[in-house]
């Protein structure tokens, strides 16, 4: 069976610290754990966790190496977040937003996983993400935050 390919950006590491978002965030990475899913980074996601507290990091670290997947941050990638702050999606300063969905859009994930409900998990902002995504020839991106992705379904009898 074909794993689900979630790209996890920097916030929803940051969240399994967070009261309100940590047990959908930690559910998120065990079925990594549990080889149902791979959680695909960057660069991007790397470089902000050097600057995470060691607990957020760890989170990274304890992931089988089978559970994770980096995703190239290229000219491609690059070109693609240019393409989005150009559109409008999202101004200069949030150029890492855009390159975090750029790299998960060349890299054909299955979705995008967001605490940031301002610049990536946007209503709006997805329906820009997905416009340019389809301009320059790639295919729309799901973009969700952990709890869209079943959490609360397996906590119930549906």
């Amino acid at each position: 069976m074909r794993r689900i390919r979630v790209y996890a950006d920097t916030s929803v590491f940051g969240g399994t610290q967070d009261e309100e978002f940590s047990d959908a965030s930690m559910w998120l990475f065990e079925k990594a754990k549990q080889g149902a899913w791979v959680i695909l980074i960057s660069q991007i996601t790397l470089d902000e966790l050097l600057g995470a507290p060691d607990s957020v990091r760890s989170v990274l670290e304890d992931l089988p190496p089978d559970a994770v997947e980096e995703v190239a941050v290229d000219d491609e990638v690059r070109a693609l977040a240019d393409a989005y702050v150009a559109a409008g999606a999202l101004g200069p300063a949030r150029r890492n937003d855009a390159r975090h969905i750029a790299a998960a859009t060349v890299a054909g994930a299955d979705a995008i996983l967001s605490w940031n409900f301002r610049h990536v998990v946007n209503f709006e902002r997805i329906r820009k993400y997905n416009g340019v995504n389809v301009l320059n020839g790639y295919h729309p991106v799901a973009i969700h935050s952990p709890l869209e992705m079943g959490y609360e379904d397996e906590k119930q009898d549906i």
